[in-house]
């Protein structure tokens, strides 16, 4: 007898056991294959959601970032306008100030230059030459000079100070700059204005000093202090009127802005190309502005270091929180996978092992129900392995033609579900969901699985007695 023929016509002869035991494969691997394709959806989604939960955050950040950046640009044009203005006063406030460092011989006492309003002592014309020939860093402007307070023999002994000097010395490593006082040409007398006034001099006079004349080349305004009552006069003039060749007693600068407020800067450098002199420092309102000036023009500073500082806090901050943001998210769709998957695997489970029970069930019944046809089957010569293989041929048959089935049913119902459960279009997640591997393995394991379930019930079958079961009937 064919064994063929033998199985084709045990599943015709009990079609509904056949394809009860059927829709329970069926029911089992659909509900494995769609479980997992749940998943795999969400899990899918879940990359899809967190990538758009970057870029949403990402846009908030760069927002944030970039009104950051514009308030700290603003700051930045601000602090720099400022900056300029700032420069542009103490320019003016430098050159307003004139000579305001004073460099003195080394044995000059200062008690009598206050006293007598000029030094007493001396030192060579050369040294305001060696200045300017030094790269000198920290003043500008070099006037060396010569005072002394004179009477007026002319003028009833007027009493004076005498000024002699031929205009600046040009530092020989900078661009010329715009004299602060112009030189005093020979033969010219320039006067303090409360000493033309008093003496009834104007501009273009001629006057005799000490037995020299001069033309009157102009008339200071009012200063309110010792200015008042000079006489100005080219320098080798003075020095050959008060007998002192190649000497003068003091040299004006202008201090620079890189050493505003910083006598010991300025003390230092000079000290160390002049030795033997000293320097002083002509403290004026305007000295006082421009340190204020200065002062404002660090806190500027500062304040936009510490916009910078907050900025790059408020940026990081806004990165911090994105990051959890992002996290949280990663954090809450893996807990909710956690407990989808753990409700999925118990059912599906169920599901797997109830269907197993039936194909057993059903087969037993089987074996039961047809207890004489065995008998009469084995009687005509079927033998034992024959019948044993008849019952789990079918129940394979019913495991793998319920696999196929099921997988395909699974396939579509997890999409199904997936699309539902994230309430949206699936996209690129439906192919990524689709399992070959899972496929396969439930087609191949679904016949052993029903082979498994079938194997008591069909060991039975082929064990029955045939004389016993026909002496039965």
């Amino acid at each position: 007898m064919n064994l063929g023929r033998l199985i084709l016509r045990e599943i015709a002869h009990r079609k509904l056991g056949f394809v009860l035991g059927l829709v329970s494969v069926v029911a089992a691997a659909a509900c494995l294959v769609g479980a997992v394709t749940t998943l795999k959806v969400y899990d899918h989604k879940t990359g899809d959601v967190l990538a758009a939960k970057e870029a949403e955050v990402q846009e908030r950040v760069d927002e944030t970032s970039r009104q950051v950046e514009a308030r700290v640009a603003a700051r930045r044009a601000e602090v720099k306008a400022r900056g300029e203005q700032l420069e542009d006063e103490m320019r003016k406030i430098t050159k307003g100030l004139g000579f305001n460092i004073l460099i003195l011989p080394r044995d000059q006492q200062l008690s009598a230059l206050f006293a007598d309003d000029y030094a007493s002592k001396y030192m060579p014309q050369s040294y305001a030459k060696k200045l300017a020939d030094s790269k000198i860093v920290t003043i500008n402007h070099l006037l060396p000079s010569l005072e002394q307070r004179v009477k007026w023999p002319e003028r009833n002994d007027r009493t004076m100070i005498l000024i002699g000097t031929k205009g600046e010395v040009p530092l020989s490593h900078r661009d010329p700059k715009k004299p602060l006082l112009d030189p005093v040409p020979a033969g010219s007398i320039i006067l303090g204005n409360e000493l033309a006034r008093t003496e009834g001099l104007k501009t273009d006079d001629t006057v005799e000093l000490m037995g020299r004349s001069f033309k009157v080349s102009q008339v200071y305004e009012p200063r309110g202090d010792k200015r008042d009552i000079t006489a100005w006069i080219n320098l080798d003039e003075a020095q050959a009127m008060l007998d002192k060749p190649g000497q003068i007693n003091a040299i004006w600068a202008l201090e620079c802005k890189c050493a505003f407020a910083d006598l010991p800067k300025v003390r230092g450098e000079i000290e160390s190309i002049l030795p033997d002199t000293q320097v002083i420092e002509k403290g004026t309102i305007a000295l006082a502005r421009a340190e204020a000036r200065q002062q404002a023009e660090v806190v500027a500073k500062d304040s936009l270091a510490q916009a910078e500082r907050e900025a790059a806090v408020e940026i990081q901050a806004a990165k911090d929180d994105a990051t959890a943001a992002v996290q949280a998210e990663a954090v809450g769709r893996a807990e909710l996978r956690r407990q989808r998957a753990s409700l999925i695997g118990v059912i599906a489970g169920l599901v797997v092992v109830a269907a197993a029970v039936w194909v057993g069930l059903l087969t037993l019944g089987n074996v039961r129900q047809r207890r004489n046809e065995i008998g009469l089957l084995r009687a005509l010569g079927l033998r034992a392995s024959q019948v044993f293989a008849v019952f789990l041929a079918k129940a394979a048959a019913m495991g793998l033609i319920g696999a196929v089935g099921g997988v395909a049913l699974g396939v579509g119902v997890g999409l199904w579900g997936g699309s539902v459960l994230e309430d949206g279009e699936l996209g690129g997640a439906a192919g990524g969901a689709i399992d070959p591997v899972l496929i396969m393995a439930t087609i191949v394991a679904a016949p052993f699985v029903a082979i498994a379930a079938g194997w008591v019930p069909a060991m039975a079958a082929a064990k029955q007695d045939p004389a016993v079961v026909l002496r039965e009937e």
